[in-house]
């Protein structure tokens, strides 16, 4: 079954909104076997939808289209799917209702009369309740082919994907008689290292891996490797890609940190608490992004005792301890000071565990010894204590957000073999 996606907005053609639709669409598809051929973006323009909308069903016979379904003038998808069907809009009354309901559940008070026209639906379209949001799912079929209208909003999209959108599509494949196989990807989440050495590391073993493909994917975090493979049953496909994680794990050593969408600050947290240890960090150039990559992991408050962001010298000193003669002679930037940050930090706030980071993030502030993207980065895990400085590429955000990685990552392998 191949399938094309069209997303519609002139809010992702400028840029302002990143579209994440389209992704979780493919990996839903993909868990019924259903594959996407291609992805349209257009903006909120009638005749530009309507004009994707035929070129698309020209080539598959079957579209799902997300955005365009609101309330307001600029939402125009319903109409371009009804001109190309030549299926009139007409009134649900019993969708009206359902709004109506929804708004008055929500103490919204009355409903306004724009939503009015999310209860409109093209003639002979099947209605998608939508129990996350006001504007319904549309699945629209004729002579030109079947078109799925969804709504924008991640969430609602999401919802009625999984609940409306799969279910209907798997159970056509089978009276279709299409193949009971399934396209199935799995991730493995590295850190500390780049692509290129993970390819020389990996090197021939690529080769060993079909059925399944392997695929690298670079990023602030470190580098996944996703591997992929397609047409085949699901038994089968999940035995090839634990043959081929397993072929890979070997070869990835410590920089391996997990699969699927593994946080490390919540492997991290769930080290410490085996330990029973307790956490506190010192931030100069992070600012608070360790922390925060710490606090957004749910229960982190059983081992995170809290930080510090000590940005200015005074504040290394005041705060955490750093002595200003090892400011003055090595830097604010050095293994001594990064090490005293780690002590302090523990010292002051009561932990058992320390990270600390201190580097020049950009775009000025680096010298020929220490040039812009120098960070020193410090682990202590009781008596046991590491520091290593680290040149990152990238502008100042991508300097921080590695820095941040790298923090999580030192405190990782101590916490491993210490």
């Amino acid at each position: 079954m191949e399938v094309e996606l069209l997303t519609i907005g002139t809010e992702l053609l400028l840029g302002f909104t990143i579209d994440t639709n389209a992704s979780d669409i493919a990996r839903a598809l993909a868990s019924i076997g259903a594959r996407v051929v291609r992805q349209t973006t257009v903006g909120d323009d009638e005749a530009a939808i309507g004009d994707a909308l035929r070129e698309a069903l020209a080539r598959t016979g079957f579209v799902i289209a997300t955005g365009g379904l609101g309330p307001t003038r600029d939402d125009v998808t319903k109409q371009a799917a009804a001109r190309l069907f030549n299926a009139p809009l007409e009134l649900d009354e019993r969708y009206l209702e359902v709004l109506r309901q929804r708004f008055e559940s929500l103490g919204r008070g009355p409903m306004p009369a724009a939503n009015r026209s999310q209860a409109e639906v093209p003639r002979g379209a099947v209605v998608l309740k939508n129990r996350w949001g006001t504007a319904p799912g549309l699945w629209l079929e004729g002579p030109p082919g079947t078109v799925v209208l969804l709504p924008g909003v991640p969430r609602e999209m999401r919802g009625l994907i999984e609940h409306e959108v799969v279910p209907r599509l798997g159970e056509r494949m089978r009276q279709l008689g299409s193949p009971d196989v399934v396209t199935r990807s799995r991730t493995l989440r590295t850190t500390g290292i780049s692509e290129s050495a993970l390819a020389d590391r990996i090197g021939d073993l690529e080769d060993q891996l079909a059925p399944a493909r392997l695929a690298y994917l670079p990023g602030f975090e470190g580098v996944d490797l996703r591997l992929t493979v397609w047409g085949l049953a699901a038994a089968a496909a999940e035995e090839a890609l634990d043959r081929g994680a397993e072929l890979l794990r070997p070869a990835l050593g410590h920089h391996l940190y997990g699969e699927g969408d593994a946080d490390l600050a919540a492997i991290v947290l769930d080290l410490l608490r085996q330990r029973r240890l307790s956490l506190a960090v010192a931030e100069s150039c992070t600012g608070g992004l360790l922390s925060g990559r710490l606090t957004a992991v749910p229960g982190s408050s059983d081992v995170f005792v809290g930080g510090i962001v000590a940005y200015s010298n005074t504040i290394k000193t005041a705060q955490l301890g750093v002595p200003a003669d090892v400011i003055a002679s090595r830097g604010a930037v050095s293994e001594e000071t990064v090490r005293a940050m780690a002590r302090g930090v523990m010292a002051q706030l009561g932990a058992r565990a320390g990270v600390a980071i201190t580097g020049i993030a950009g775009p000025s502030g680096g010298t020929p010894e220490k040039p812009v993207g120098t960070v020193w980065i410090a682990a202590a895990v009781e008596s046991q204590e590491r520091a290593v400085q680290r040149r990152f590429p990238g502008d100042r955000e991508d300097v921080r957000r590695r820095s941040a990685q790298a923090g999580l990552d030192l405190l990782r392998g101590l916490l491993t073999t210490a």
